[in-house]
């Protein structure tokens, strides 16, 4: 026991050292650098990119400037007795600190966020199970197997000197140090059990012949002669433990691999969502195998899962890069990006156009306007701007109209609605849209939605050149209209194949022959080509540059 804590204490404590990116202080956009080796100062910095450029060039420096990973080192985290890494091969066997596996390598290893860096001096066992982990350097191999084994050949000294002695002097194991190896210097060994036994072994023999001849059965050759059986090594895949007797092997493997990429690519700095749509197309493939083979519904609903993330992923790598999803021309930006919002604006005006309190064009179009305001709760706010930014021609007798008939209630007079400033915004109500407990109201998006759907209308009544041209309600209603009546090339109508005539008129609250006025009005502004208005459809298509403000229709 002597010797072997002698040699333990020979083996100095790996290094491990931190440079840290802080923040100095709440709503401050400087930050402060640090490093926990005593002779380094605090520096700080004006920004958090200049910060980590800074941390990164003070761990460079320290890595250029410090010695290579000693081979005598034992383990920094397994020193502190850490259990993530490694864990010993028996119920009752305590490793001691030094033996975790492999050289010892000095690794660097941060998080996710980039805020700090760590150095450690540890095995490359411990280094590999680290996810962020990059090795910078390793100790020379042969140096570090020749330390280890010396070490392991004192240490196990003292047992094999306590057999019998021949009248030549040479030492004999007997009892339970005979079954104790002696390793060579072939090769580093990693700490398995302390009966392991490898390539270079050499096992003592009883001096003494067999008594019988059932000492020749493998079966009954010390336990440390045999060779010690190991399972694959698992993967692990989505939460799931690949099993190690999965068959065919190729699956295995593959979905090893695959939990390795996925685990890699959560440790980049950079999203590539060309090569995530790939892993979810190759995990989606692994995992409809897997169910095959193993006959699990939940692995084959993982895989329709890993589906449509591969489907979304790849949809989104093209519109960042600004290509349809069929490759054949650039991705419209369209203000309102999901099929549910676009039903949604839908919604919300086809029930102004069956609920509108009052008749005409202008009144249509400001209830469509107040009714996006509050159409979560029935409840919102309301300033001047909103109701003289519209092209009215009576603003305030329009209101009145409105609070008269019961549909719209505000807080104080018509007159201060119409004053009132952003920051003195008037609140309104509208009866007919608060939910309660029978009725939650006729719109079923959320609190998040509204606001944007409001600013999608706001966005098309208020487009430019429609309030260049002066263009009234009636004209701003067909915009409306033909915006969320369109498909995703711009086309009117499902297919292209236009919109009804008296659809259109209805909802601009206008007779059917003023429409091709409406039209020409619309296509002077540069919102509609290639319009064709027949007795009963109208045709054409959204120019390309009103295109992001459409709703496809799906």
């Amino acid at each position: 026991m002597g010797v072997e804590a002698h040699a333990t204490n020979e083996r100095v404590t790996g290094r491990r050292w931190t440079v840290r990116l802080d923040p100095v202080g709440r709503g401050r956009a400087d930050v402060r650098v640090s490093c926990s080796r005593p002779a380094c100062a605090a520096q700080v910095l004006p920004s958090a990119a200049a910060g980590r450029t800074a941390a990164i060039g003070h761990l460079k420096a320290h890595l250029r400037a410090g010695p290579a990973p000693r081979p005598s080192a034992q383990c920094a985290c397994r020193a502190e007795e850490c259990h993530t890494h490694i864990r010993p091969a028996g119920p009752r066997e305590r490793p001691v600190p030094w033996r975790c596996g492999g050289a010892v390598v000095l690794a660097v290893i941060t998080d996710r966020e980039g805020r700090w860096w760590q150095v450690m001096e540890c095995c490359s066992r411990c280094a590999a199970a680290h996810p962020t982990a990059k090795v910078v350097a390793t100790a020379p191999a042969a140096e570090a197997a020749a330390r280890s084994d010396g070490f392991r050949a004192d240490a196990a000294a003292p047992t094999a000197h306590r057999g019998t002695t021949t009248p030549g002097g040479t030492a004999t194991p007997s009892g339970p140090a005979a079954t104790t190896p002696t390793f060579s210097a072939a090769g580093p060994h990693f700490s398995h059990s302390a009966t392991a036994t490898a390539a270079g072994t050499a096992v003592p023999q009883q001096a003494s012949a067999p008594r019988s001849d059932h000492r020749s059965d493998p079966r009954s050759a010390p336990r440390s002669a045999r060779p010690p059986r190991r399972r694959p090594p698992r993967g692990r895949i989505a939460q799931r433990l690949v099993p190690h007797d999965l068959r065919p092997v190729a699956l295995r493997d593959e979905l090893t691999e695959l939990g390795e990429l996925f685990r890699a690519y959560q440790a980049r700095t950079e999203p590539d969502l060309a090569m995530l749509a790939d892993l979810h197309a190759r995990k989606a493939e692994a995992f409809h195998a897997w169910a095959e083979a193993t006959a699990d519904t939940g692995l084959r609903l993982d895989a329709r899962r890993a589906e449509q993330a591969a489907a979304t992923a790849r949809l989104q790598h093209l519109h960042r890069i600004g290509q349809a999803p069929d490759g054949e021309g650039p991705a419209v930006a369209r203000l309102l990006t999901a099929p549910a919002q676009w039903n949604h604006a839908r919604s919300v005006l086809a029930h102004v156009a069956e609920n509108a309190p009052l008749p005409g064009a202008e009144a249509r179009l400001l209830v469509v306007m107040v009714t996006l305001r509050t159409a979560q709760s029935g409840v919102g706010n309301l300033v001047g701007q909103d109701i003289k930014g519209l092209p009215l021609h009576d603003p305030q007798h329009l209101v009145e109209q409105l609070v008269e008939s019961g549909w719209l209630g505000i807080s104080g007079t018509v007159e201060e609605l119409i004053a009132s400033r952003p920051e003195n915004p008037t609140r309104i109500t509208v009866p007919s849209l608060t939910p309660d407990e029978d009725d939650p109201g006729p719109f079923t998006f959320g609190r998040k939605l509204r606001p944007k759907l409001s600013g999608w209308a706001q966005r098309v009544v208020g487009d430019k050149k429609l309030r260049k041209g002066k263009t009234e309600a009636d004209v701003r209603l067909l915009a409306l209209a033909l915006a969320t009546g369109s498909d995703g090339e711009g086309r009117l109508g499902p297919g292209g194949e236009g919109i009804g005539v008296d659809t259109l008129s209805s909802w601009c609250a206008v007779d059917p022959g003023d429409l091709p006025a409406l039209v020409d009005r619309l296509t002077a502004a540069d919102w509609l080509a290639e319009a064709d208005v027949t007795d009963t459809l109208l045709t054409g298509r959204l120019t390309e540059r009103v295109l992001p403000l459409g709703c496809p229709l799906t």
